[in-house]
């Protein structure tokens, strides 16, 4: 029987761990946190994942509840591999699609009926993916599915299949270095003084998100000042005891997954809030009103598409900004359309009667050059076209740089308010190369024997972002594979 130990617990570590032992390997997991932080950046996500899909009908054996009576007035419409793949081109800068990419698209709903094989199942995302419109829920953006109680039940559900086939984990335990013996992997030093010997190891820890120094050197010197959106244990563990290796670097090691972010929260995420609550220190209802800079201007178009295609490049955009902060600013028009994460108890704003005492209250911002940049944004706005959060609706601006393309509303209805925000990194997307098999490629070329990787570690998956979900199928599609690679490796 072949064994194999897998460092870090997160979604693509369970999914590894699970087509491990499909195939008849012993699987140990061992993982840096304790258990009420264990599965890495998973449970601090919102638990989406997309993929693929030709109707609804192909959604329901995916559903937890799939008498939900609100099913037969939905609209989920389709997402196809064309439009999953026109979405990832659509962030890569001109470049064409990767192997990477063309896999996850590939393989992305079969990754999902395969992780219903195993009673890892999901639901609608109504409260953020839906409007509703004549009467029925009308699902926008290709995301439909996320799992329930978001990134924990991800987590929750994943590890109950995992132990259900015979796995075995063990927390506060963290993978401190490679053996190797005649080339080949053969076990892993650990935290607690022990060398566990394996036929096979797969890196599965994480990026680099939540080393300060890390940040500072691949992505930019602004980075140190970076919220972490999610766990403090992801400091590129695997990248460097890969690197000590020999393994190629692969990707884009100056990009992350970035998003806008209350400005006075935590420096990390924080698991002690409840399910409902993990994204609120988020704020990406931008598209309904406009960011300010240090300088009182605008510095994107925050209407140029749906939030799920801009709140990863947003959030890099703040970063750069003067002082790394902006403030975004609504009228009262749209307060009962931004995200709970607006109404949440601990969410930073200010409010104000009239627009010109508002811009008062925006500490560190310069006040004439907003006023002038707020009016100018008035001026533009076209007022004929009708407002339509569910589609891109092209009420944009004439005349504006940057320009507002959709949504494009004038901010002139009291009360006002104005959220402070700063840039959030959730996960950096320079990592290794692995091949079809999930294998760590050498610098040299070829496998590094016995050594395989998935999740973040993988590199050439996204380049300046990405279609929100995408990261969560990522993990899966490229655990599944190592998971079995590892399996089926034979010294």
């Amino acid at each position: 029987m072949t064994k194999v130990i897998i460092a870090g617990s997160g979604n693509a570590a369970l999914c590894a761990g699970i087509a491990a032992l499909e195939q008849g390997a012993e699987v140990l997991i061992l993982e840096k946190a304790d258990g009420a932080l264990a599965g890495g950046n998973t449970k601090y996500t919102a638990g989406a994942m997309r993929f693929a899909y030709r109707s609804g009908s192909d959604l329901m054996p995916l559903l937890k509840t799939p008498d939900d009576p609100r099913l037969p007035d939905t609209d989920f419409g389709s997402y196809t591999q064309e439009k999953f793949a026109a979405d990832l081109l659509g962030f890569n800068d001109g470049r064409p699609l990767s192997v990477e990419q063309q896999a996850l698209i590939a393989q992305s709903y079969d990754i999902m009926v395969w992780l219903g094989s195993h009673d890892v199942k999901f639901e609608p995302i109504y409260s953020r993916q839906s409007f509703e419109k004549d009467g029925r829920h009308v699902f926008w953006g290709g995301l439909t599915l996320a799992a329930d109680n978001e990134g924990v039940g991800l987590f929750d559900q994943e590890l109950a299949a995992f132990e259900r086939l015979g796995g075995t984990i063990r927390y506060e335990t963290a993978v401190t270095d490679l053996v190797t013996k005649d080339g080949r992997v053969c076990g892993v030093t650990t935290s607690t003084d022990e060398t566990i010997a394996a036929d096979a190891v797969i890196l599965a820890c994480g990026g680099f998100e939540a080393s300060a120094a890390l940040r500072q050197q691949h992505i930019g010197p602004n980075w140190d000042k970076a919220k972490v959106r999610g766990t403090p244990h992801n400091t590129g563990d695997g990248l460097v005891m890969a690197d000590r290796l020999g393994a190629a670097a692969y990707g884009l090691f100056g990009g992350c997954h970035a998003t806008p972010m209350d400005l006075h929260m935590a420096d990390f995420g924080n698991l002690d809030l409840p399910p409902g609550e993990r994204k609120n220190y988020r704020k990406i209802c931008y598209f309904l009103g406009v960011m300010l800079n240090a300088d009182g201007r605008r510095f994107v178009d925050e209407g140029i598409n749906f939030r799920n295609y801009t709140y990863a490049q947003f959030g890099a955009a703040i970063m750069d900004q003067p002082g790394h902060f902006a403030w975004q600013v609504f009228d009262s028009k749209v307060f009962d359309l931004l995200y709970g994460e607006y109404h949440f108890h601990d969410a930073h704003y200010v409010e104000a009667d009239t627009l010109d005492a508002l811009v008062e209250m925006l500490e560190g911002v310069d006040k004439d050059a907003a006023r002038a940049t707020l009016a100018a944004y008035n001026e533009a706005v076209d007022r004929e076209t009708a407002f339509d959060p569910t589609i891109l609706d092209q009420k944009g601006t004439s005349g504006l740089s940057p320009a507002k393309s959709n949504w494009a509303q004038t901010i002139d209805q009291g009360p006002f308010r104005a959220y402070p925000v700063t840039g959030g990194i959730t996960f950096t997307y320079g990592g290794l190369k692995v091949d079809d098999q999930g294998a760590v490629q050498s610098q040299s070329g070829g496998p590094i024997p016995g050594l395989f990787a998935c999740g973040e570690l993988v590199g050439g998956v996204f380049f300046n972002g990405y279609p929100g979900g995408s990261g969560l199928t990522s993990g899966a599609v490229f655990g599944y594979r190592a998971g079995r690679g590892a399996a089926a490796f034979r010294a």
